[in-house]
Parts: C-alpha cells; sequence; structure tokens
C-alpha cells in the first residue's frame, strides 16, 4: 500500500518521534512510503535516506505556496493514502479528486476540529481523542483508534552506561529519576523540580539525582528555578537525545509530570526500558496507567504529592521491578509495534475498498 505522510513540525518531540517511528515500519513492511517534512526540521535527519522524503515551507496555515506544493506532490506521486499529521499539516493538504487518494488525518491531541473536518478519515491515539471527534460532529464510522508504539528498548553496554552517567556528570552510586520531553509549560518539569526539592538529598546512602531529557523556551527559566531551590548541582541537563537508552538504562524511576497530556509516547519509551513510571493523572496518564499495577499516578500540579510518590517508589526496590515489569507487559500487549502497525495496514486496506471514501 503506497502512503505519503505530511508533518508540519520544526523541532523533535514526541509526536515527530512516534512519526518517524511508523514511516519506518511501514518502510521495513516493504510498503512505499514517501515523507513530507518542514524544510530544515530536524525530523529530517531521523529518516532513512532510502526513504523518499520532499520539504515544503509549512510556514502556517495561511502559507498558500505550501498548500500548493503539497497538492503537487499528491498529484505526482499519486500515493493511496495520505496520511497527515497534527493540525497545520492537515489544513495544508488537500487532496486533489483526480488524485484518487484517501487523506487520513492522525490526531495525537485534542486539537481545533476546524483544521480536520476535510479529511475522508481520522485516527486517535487515544480512545478519549476519539470519543472528543465524535463528539465534535465527525461521523463515528470514519474516526478510528490505533495507538502508538515505541521501539522496544535496546541492550546498553556498561561502556555506554559509563559514558552518559560521566556526560551528565553524575556520580556512580547515584539513584536516578529521569524525565523526558519538551521544556515547555504543559510538561509541568517546573512542578517536578519542586517535588525533587521536597526529598531529601540521599536515600539509603545514595544521592538522589534528576536527569533531564530535553530542549525547550523554558529551558534557562527551568535552571534558574533549580538553583533558587538550591538542587542545581543534582540536576543535570542533556539536551534532546535521539538515542535516550543509556540513559534510560541509569534510571531507578520515570516521572511524566505533564499538565496536559493526552497520551504519553515518554510513558511507553520508560517501559519499553523496563523503567517504573509515576505520572500526573492526565488523560494519557490515566488511559494507559492502571494505578498500583503498572505506574502509579499523582494529581497534576500537585508537587508534594509527587514528591512522596517519588520517595516511596526510590525506598523500595522490590516495587520499582515489580511496576516496570509489568508497564512492558502492558506495552507489549497494547502497544507493541506489529499490532500498531497490522491496525494501520488494515485500515489502508478498509479505507481504499470501492465504496468507503
Amino acid at each position: 500500500m503506497d502512503s505519503m505522510h505530511i508533518i508540519a513540525s520544526q523541532t523533535l518531540g514526541g509526536a515527530e518521534s512516534f512519526y518517524a517511528r511508523v514511516v519506518h515500519a511501514l518502510h521495513e513492511e516493504g510498503q512505499r512510503v514517501v515523507a513530507v517534512t518542514r524544510h530544515g526540521a530536524q525530523l529530517g535527519q531521523c529518516l532513512a535516506p532510502d526513504i523518499p522524503r520532499h520539504e515544503t515551507w509549512m510556514l502556517g496555515h495561511h502559507d498558500l505556496l505550501s498548500r500548493w506544493h503539497i497538492r503537487r506532490l499528491i498529484e505526482r506521486e499519486r500515493p493511496a493514502i495520505v496520511q497527515t499529521y497534527m493540525s497545520r499539516a492537515t489544513d495544508l493538504t488537500r487532496v486533489p479528486r483526480r488524485a484518487d487518494s484517501v487523506h487520513i488525518a492522525r490526531l495525537g491531541g485534542f486539537y481545533k476540529l476546524k483544521y480536520f473536518r476535510h479529511a475522508d478519515h481520522w485516527v486517535g491515539n487515544t480512545k478519549g481523542i476519539c470519543d472528543y471527534l465524535v463528539r465534535g460532529g465527525l461521523p463515528p464510522e470514519r474516526v478510528h483508534f490505533i495507538s502508538n508504539f515505541v521501539d522496544e528498548g535496546r541492550e546498553v553496554s556498561a561502556d555506554e552506561c559509563l559514558t552518559a552517567r560521566r556526560s551528565a556528570g553524575m556520580p556512580e552510586d547515584a539513584l536516578v529519576v529521569i524525565a523526558l520531553g519538551r521544556l515547555t509549560r504543559k510538561k509541568g518539569f517546573d512542578i517536578l523540580l519542586d517535588a525533587f526539592a521536597r526529598l531529601p538529598a540521599s536515600l539509603h546512602d545514595r544521592p538522589l539525582h534528576l536527569l533531564l531529557l530535553g530542549d525547550g523556551d523554558l529551558g534557562d527559566a527551568l535552571r534558574q528555578r533549580a538553583d533558587q531551590l538550591g538542587i542545581d548541582g543534582r540536576v543535570h541537563w542533556t539536551g534532546w537525545q535521539t538515542d535516550p537508552a543509556p540513559f534510560f538504562a541509569l534510571a531507578d524511576l520515570f516521572v511524566c509530570p505533564s499538565r496536559h497530556e493526552p497520551l504519553g509516547n515518554v510513558i511507553l519509551e520508560a517501559w519499553s526500558h523496563r523503567v517504573p513510571v509515576i505520572s500526573t493523572a492526565t488523560d494519557g496518564g490515566c488511559e494507559l496507567i492502571e494505578p498500583g499495577i503498572d505506574g502509579l499516578l499523582v494529581p497534576p500540579e500537585d508537587a508534594t504529592a509527587l514528591a512522596g510518590s517519588m520517595r516511596e517508589l526510590l525506598a523500595d526496590q522490590g516495587l520499582r521491578a515489580r511496576l516496570a515489569s509489568a508497564g512492558r507487559d502492558t506495552l507489549l500487549r497494547r502497544h507493541g509495534r506489529d499490532a500498531i502497525v497490522r491496525a494501520y495496514d488494515a485500515l489502508y486496506h478498509h479505507v481504499t475498498s470501492p465504496g468507503k471514501v
């Protein structure tokens, strides 16, 4: 099945990482896949060189030149499926009738539906998003639930762990809390810093350190906050990591402190690396995690509750191991690569069968 995948992001994040994973997975299954990304986007560096790729500017919703360029690409490539990601790429994509392509808009958030209504079908990566689409007036028979997957966490050598630990500047005996994502307000890293400051400097004679993987507009403000809280010497900033596996290998606990999170790819990533998870009770956190079974949930924006759950897990190695094992089981059962690729392949064949569009 031929498919074209269009995304307008400039920087890397969870949605962009999933885009790269699904494009590669379909390509590896022998399907013809064409990637369309924003000119100069970081995502372009993450795609295999044998995947056909085109760039356009996609500067905003009123970028008529990019809209024309995307239309011409569809006419030239004539893919059976045109799959768009998030609002800007979807809004700029208008499938010409003569191309005979089916437009699937994939949503990973509760976006404004005015940018999506012209698509033929819609994929929500959570049941909550699918319900939101139907409540918004989209025909339920054209709304489809397909979750995300993440790559299986790879084995990390002792040398890689040592290099990662030294690059982050952490002592060898540290208990390590890790978090990953864009340094923006909705990701709640300020709450995580406040919670971490409520914990003792060490537990069971091991120094307690926080490792933050990511970049974003609030980077400087968050560093200043860590300094004000007196924890800057135990907080380590690595920037965005295209291969976070060595850092996950150092982790004793993963925290997703988001204020808002429709799904939470980072939770899936932590499970894939067999790291126990605490998440705030966002839409995504509540949909992914069964509290006490494969993770812990705390209220959003509650630093005290988050600190309490972090201390509980860090003090109980057995509980951490049980949650990590159950989390990986949940990942493989509900969010495995093969299952998600099969779901997309089945959807593509379903929507291109006669009379479906």
